[in-house]
């Protein structure tokens, strides 16, 4: 899952991004409004949290603008303004939720999460595929011996295959959503990555397929 952070408050966009990552999460963070605005229309995030008072571009405007495009993207706005008013104002512009600073690190994460689940894919609390069973609300995933313990990264990696089962995803798509858009990472670490996962999936009757050149899809075994 990949999340964009649009804050102009570098210590506190930093600790939201790091409590993000150490969930396994990709982050981008962008530090104004207008590149803000200018990354969403480019890029495909799962999730946007951004501020409301932004230096080139106010946040509500950034809301009211993905929404006039039709732009689906759960958002959350992050402000110190707290008035029941202001409130109402940001749900209005589109936004999905709305957290008052000063918060709780573990509530952001909560809330991004919920919002993401709001996903088609992922409207179900729970998926099959195979033998297993993927718990989306506790992250959780069940093979036919029992719960499968996974590293965060191997659960994102797992969580970004079966987001899009069926289809090849590039190894720059899982890059972006791991990592962040433009991560600098080496480039055997999704090979080693996938590699393990594959390795843990074994008897599961479900497969990480290679498509060369192409990417990886995660796809049931056939009888």
């Amino acid at each position: 899952m990949r999340i964009a952070i649009i804050e102009d408050n570098e210590n506190l966009a930093k600790g939201i991004k790091n409590s993000l990552e150490d969930q396994g999460l990709g982050v981008n963070w962008i530090a104004n409004g207008i590149d803000g605005a200018a990354f969403l229309r480019q890029e495909n995030p799962d999730v946007a949290i951004i501020d409301v008072n932004l230096p080139g571009q106010d946040g509500l405007s950034i809301v009211r603008e993905i929404r006039q495009r039709g732009d689906t993207i759960p958002v959350l706005i992050l402000t110190a303004m707290g008035k029941t008013s202001e409130r109402v104002m940001g749900l209005e512009a589109g936004a999905d939720d709305y957290l008052v600073k000063p918060f709780e690190m573990a509530e952001l994460i909560a809330r991004v999460r919920a919002l993401a689940r709001r996903r088609p894919i992922l409207q179900s609390p729970t998926t099959e595929i195979g033998a297993l069973r993927y718990h989306s609300q506790s992250r959780t995933l069940q093979g036919p011996a029992g719960d499968l313990e996974l590293p965060r990264r191997e659960l994102a990696l797992f969580e970004c295959l079966l987001d899009n089962r069926g289809r090849i995803i590039s190894r720059d798509r899982i890059s972006d959503t791991l990592y962040g858009t433009g991560a600098e990472i080496d480039s055997n670490a999704i090979e080693l990555l996938v590699s393990r996962l594959r390795r843990k999936l074994d008897g599961s009757g479900v497969l990480i397929r290679t498509a060369r050149g192409l990417g990886y899809m995660l796809d049931e075994e056939k009888p």
